[in-house]
């Protein structure tokens, strides 16, 4: 087996814990601890957002207990912090089917809003040719028809949501439960367009002493079992990342090269075909806010900024948990270097201006322009900051693939996106 090098420099700069490559080889490293690694910092990170999807929870059962501008406010507090580790977790999607199969349960998107509560007619409009359940609205209309099946939706439970609701018809963007369907039923929709401002959800939607948007107690009993349901989801993935978990276990089972490749090819579909294109190239080219993924909070910033983290983090080897503390071990990086220390030293670079790029679309948009106003059609400016970000990720990209290539890995295909291989397309 080969032997590899790993790495433990850091350096700081413009306020971001940026890695520099060591000036020696400090000691030997095997692809299996690679993996080990890797299985480790994926189970500190679904454990992580297990942990602040708790809290969540809890925000919300206290919003429940006593709704007020306050207890709505920090509800959203606690949904924002949750979407930090979580996102970060993305970059283990598309290697491992696992979490694939398990994924859109809790992160998919975009989502037709109306199935699950009133919306601006005007704005949404009634009825989809590709969705019948547009507009349902299932907190006011306990029973509808799928596949000309009756179901009654009279008590909203988890089981109901996962089941019944999420993906009804076999239709994506009946997105019911998870991360998206929480932000909507805090926020409400946000109907600024790419002017500024979020969604502006009143507390009241949740009093039923003094009710707007009609239906508060069945808007509760919603809220509340998609938070339970989100809880008991990262309970799952927590699981299979464990010291017995079929996640960890598959990729050890596995042999040691066919882990490697899984790797990086979840590092580059994440970077390309999903963050680089559907996620931002997409919504760019159309200029369009309802391509952003955190659309109702204007959050979309910091999940981009976030998931770029993620693929950092999983090329070095090292995860900074919640509570401060950092789970690390030997790296992707490790390897690449023992191969071709140019090569390592060119995918750090590429990484850190990566998030040099994240980092001032984050400053911008904690500035006061949100990311649905700097993918708006008259801002050059807005336009450029995130087309840097996006730049960075097709740079990374490519030198992911010449990654493979210097470790002797099987050739792997990665996710594309029209947004970037045939933008013509988008316009048809």
């Amino acid at each position: 087996m080969s032997i590899f090098a790993r790495t433990t420099a850091c350096a700081l700069v413009a306020g971001f814990a940026f890695a520099a490559a060591p000036a020696a080889l400090a000691e030997t490293v095997e692809p299996r601890a690679v993996l080990k690694t890797y299985a480790d910092i994926a189970h500190a990170t679904y454990e992580d957002s297990l942990v602040t999807a708790r809290k969540l929870h809890a925000a919300i059962e206290a919003l429940i207990a006593s709704p007020s501008a306050g207890t709505l406010a920090a509800a959203k507090t606690a949904w924002l912090a949750a979407r930090v580790p979580y996102q970060q977790s993305e970059a283990f999607r598309f290697g491992n089917p696992i979490v694939d199969d398990w994924e859109g349960r809790v992160n998919a998107w975009p989502l037709d809003e109306g199935l699950i509560d009133y919306v601006d007619s005007e704005l949404y409009g009634t009825e989809s040719e590709e969705n019948d359940l547009y507009a349902h609205n299932v907190i006011a209309n306990p029973k509808f028809t799928v596949d000309g099946k009756e179901v009654d939706a009279s008590e909203i439970t988890p089981e109901l949501i996962a089941t019944k609701l999420h993906e009804a018809g076999g239709v994506e963007a009946n997105v019911a439960s998870g991360y998206h369907a929480i932000e909507f039923l805090l926020w409400g929709q946000d109907l600024n367009g790419t002017g500024p401002g979020a969604g502006k959800r009143p507390h009241t939607d949740y009093d039923t002493g003094n009710c707007t948007g009609g239906n508060c107690d069945r808007r509760i009993a919603y809220l509340r079992a998609a938070a339970k349901l989100l809880v008991a989801d990262l309970e799952e993935m927590v699981g299979n990342w464990g010291p017995e978990g079929a996640a960890r276990k598959q990729l050890a089972d596995a042999p040691a090269d066919e882990g490697l490749s899984r790797i990086l090819m979840g590092m580059g579909s994440l970077s390309y075909g999903e963050l680089a294109g559907e996620r931002m190239k997409l919504g760019l080219l159309l200029h369009d806010p309802e391509e952003e993924h955190d659309c109702f909070s204007d959050n979309t910033y910091n999940s981009h900024f976030y998931d770029a983290l993620g693929i950092r983090n999983v090329y070095l080897g090292r995860y900074v948990r919640v509570d401060g503390s950092a789970v690390e071990g030997p790296s992707m990086s490790d390897l690449a270097r023992a191969a071709d220390p140019a090569l390592d030293n060119e995918m750090r670079m590429k990484l850190d201006a990566t998030q040099a790029a994240m980092s001032a679309m984050k400053a911008r948009a904690e500035g006061g322009e949100a990311y649905d106003q700097m993918i708006g059609e008259n801002n050059a400016a807005g336009n450029k900051t995130v087309q840097a970000a996006i730049d960075g990720l097709i740079a990374q990209t490519r030198t992911i693939e010449r990654i493979v290539a210097a470790l002797n890995l099987k050739r792997i295909k990665l996710e594309g996106s029209d947004s970037l291989d045939s933008p013509d397309k988008v316009f048809q």
